[in-house]
């Protein structure tokens, strides 16, 4: 079997990381005079690794972020002095997950928490933890769509086994009468079961107004901060500095 034909035979099997480096790796055995034993540990560890990096992308993808630009090492954190920078970081360790906790990030428009909540979900990623990211309105629009089409309850056990369910921007926009118990049955069935991580622009003294149903918010709370992480950013706003930079002197 001359090389191309290993080259097949490795992509037939789903060993294309091997067939890949094979060349390269032929080449750096006959240099480096590598033992067969050696030789075939570097061919697996490429193997390993393209594995690893296809596995990451596929859960980023899943994991439907927004900006999936977002990460930690991008936010600024000295322009919101007194946000809990520490609370922040123990998040992206990935504990609050294995721990089946909740997060709530609580602030005006525009003080990060849609960045950071979609920073710390890729940080749950990276620790080998699967995520869905959905803006509020849009995930009541699916739950919605599934009624519709007959598919609610495995949409529900889907968003009920993921380990870390990240809710963005409640309260942005204009949500359906149902929301409130929409939102109450995902936090029940995930309630200490697995992580949601949650963020709003309102005060939670007002979901009851912005959700129209304030028996059903009363539980949804009342289980959301059993065990929640509650950070608070604001009062400043990154959207009015830059207008604020940006605006002619």
């Amino acid at each position: 079997m001359n090389l191309v034909e290993l080259q097949r035979a490795l992509h037939q099997l789903r060993l294309s990381g091997m067939a890949t480096g094979l060349e390269p790796r032929l080449l750096q055995a006959q240099t480096d005079k590598l033992a067969p034993l050696d030789f075939l540990s570097t061919l697996v560890q490429d193997e390993l690794l393209r594995r690893q990096d296809r596995l990451l992308e596929r859960r980023i993808k899943q994991a439907g972020f927004r900006d999936r630009g977002k990460t930690l090492d991008a936010f600024d954190f000295d322009f919101n002095k007194k946000m809990n920078r520490r609370l922040v970081f123990e998040l992206a360790t990935g504990r609050f997950v294995t721990q089946h906790e909740d997060g709530l990030f609580l602030g005006p428009p525009g003080t990060g928490k849609s960045h950071l909540a979609q920073a710390i979900g890729m940080a749950v990623i990276l620790q080998g933890h699967r995520v869905r990211y959905r803006e509020a309105h849009v995930l009541l629009e699916e739950l919605a769509e599934a009624q519709l089409a007959g598919t609610r309850k495995p949409y529900l056990a889907e968003l009920t086994t993921v380990p870390l369910l990240i809710i963005d921007d409640l309260g942005m926009r204009k949500v359906a009468h149902t929301a409130a118990e929409d939102l109450l049955e995902i936090i029940m069935r995930r309630y200490e079961r697995a992580a949601t991580l949650l963020t709003s622009n309102r005060p939670v003294e007002d979901w009851g107004k912005l959700l129209g149903d304030s028996a059903a918010v009363t539980a949804l709370l009342d289980r959301l901060l059993h065990h929640a992480h509650v950070l608070t950013c604001g009062p400043r706003s990154w959207r009015t500095r830059l207008h604020s930079e940006s605006a002619p002197a």
